[in-house]
C-alpha cells in the first residue's frame, strides 16, 4: 500500500502533525499550538477508552512491572526528545481513575527522534498499573482513533499482529492526519496491552513502515521501557 509523503522541506512536530506551510507567526508559537492540540486529542481519546470498558474478567493481576522513559530507544537509535509524563501523563492517569479495567494507573508520555534525522519520531503514550480484559482494551485503544470529526482518520483498520510466544498482544493500524491547508501524513500506530502496561506507539515518519515491522518494533519498545518492580 502506498503512503502519501509529506514535503521533505518541512519537519514533523513531535506529536505527528503534518508539516506546516511557511509560518506567518513565530515558529515557537506554531509548535506550541500543534503540541497542545495533539496532547488534548490524545488525552481525550485515552479518557474515552478508559470509560468505555465492560467487565468481563473480574480479577486484576498483581503489579510486577512499570514503564520507564529511557534516554534512548530501539537499540539506541532513537534519542529522547520530550518527556511529558509529569504533565500530560499525570492528566491522562487521572482520567483513568473511573475505568472498570484499570487500577492504580500512572501515565507515560514521551517522544523520541532518530539520531541525526529531522523528521523520524516515535511517540509513546502509555500507562502502567494493573489492567484486566487486555485484548478488549487494546482493540478499543486503536478503534477510538477514527471519529468523523477528528483530523486523524483510520486508513487501514487495526490488525492483530501478535507474534508467536509474544509476552503481550499487539495490534497495528494505518492512520492519516490532515491539516487545514490540505496536507496529510499517513503513518502506522500500534498498541499493546498486558496485565501491567498499556501503550500506543506512533511512528511519525515520511518513510513507509510495514505494519508487521511496526508490530515487531512496538514489542522492542515495550521490552526497553519495561522495568520489574523489586
Amino acid at each position: 500500500m502506498s503512503m502519501p509523503s509529506a514535503p521533505r522541506s518541512a519537519p514533523l512536530d513531535p506529536w505527528g502533525a503534518p508539516p506546516l506551510p511557511p509560518p506567518r507567526k513565530r515558529p515557537a508559537a506554531l509548535v506550541a499550538a500543534a503540541i497542545g492540540g495533539a496532547l488534548l486529542l490524545i488525552v481525550a481519546i485515552l479518557a474515552a477508552v478508559a470509560l468505555s470498558g465492560k467487565v468481563f474478567d473480574r480479577s486484576f493481576p498483581r503489579a510486577t512491572s512499570t514503564l520507564t522513559v529511557p534516554r534512548t530507544l530501539l537499540d539506541g537509535r532513537y534519542e529522547l526528545r520530550r518527556n511529558d509524563s509529569a504533565t500530560a501523563g499525570r492528566t491522562m492517569a487521572r482520567s483513568w481513575r473511573l475505568s472498570l479495567d484499570a487500577e492504580a494507573a500512572r501515565g507515560v508520555v514521551a517522544s523520541y527522534r532518530l539520531k541525526g534525522a529531522d523528521y523520524d519520531d516515535v511517540v509513546v503514550t502509555g500507562l502502567y498499573g494493573r489492567f484486566r480484559n487486555t485484548a478488549s482494551l487494546r482493540a478499543r485503544l486503536l478503534a477510538e482513533r477514527g471519529s468523523t470529526t477528528s483530523t486523524v482518520k483510520v486508513v487501514a483498520p487495526p490488525r492483530d499482529l501478535t507474534p508467536a510466544a509474544s509476552p503481550a498482544g499487539v495490534s497495528c493500524e494505518y492512520l492519516s492526519r490532515s491539516w487545514a491547508d490540505g496536507q496529510a501524513l499517513t503513518y502506522p500506530a500500534c498498541a499493546w496491552a498486558d496485565g501491567n502496561t498499556v501503550a500506543r506507539v506512533a511512528y511519525m515518519t515520511t518513510s513507509y513502515v510495514d505494519l508487521e515491522d511496526a508490530a515487531r518494533q512496538t514489542l522492542r519498545v515495550r521490552a526497553e521501557m519495561l522495568r520489574p518492580i523489586r
